[in-house]
């Protein structure tokens, strides 16, 4: 392996690094996004109504025959 070939090996690999820096920090911008969209979606969706408003006989029996 001669001099110039180690140069070019050098500026290669910090090349590479500076690519996959690049590329991680566009991965956690685009983490970040999706995880505000998300909690937008999910404060978006309307409140689960409760179940001590339905009569006492509702959902204590399954009809496994249907």
């Amino acid at each position: 392996m001669n001099a110039s070939s180690i140069g070019s090996l050098s500026t290669n690999l910090s090349s590479a690094k500076t690519d996959q820096a690049i590329g991680i920090a566009v991965l956690k911008k685009a983490l970040d996004s999706e995880k505000s969209t998300a909690s937008a979606l999910l404060d978006a969706l309307p409140a689960v109504p409760t179940t001590s408003s339905l009569p006492s006989n509702l959902g204590r029996t399954i009809n496994t025959t249907a």
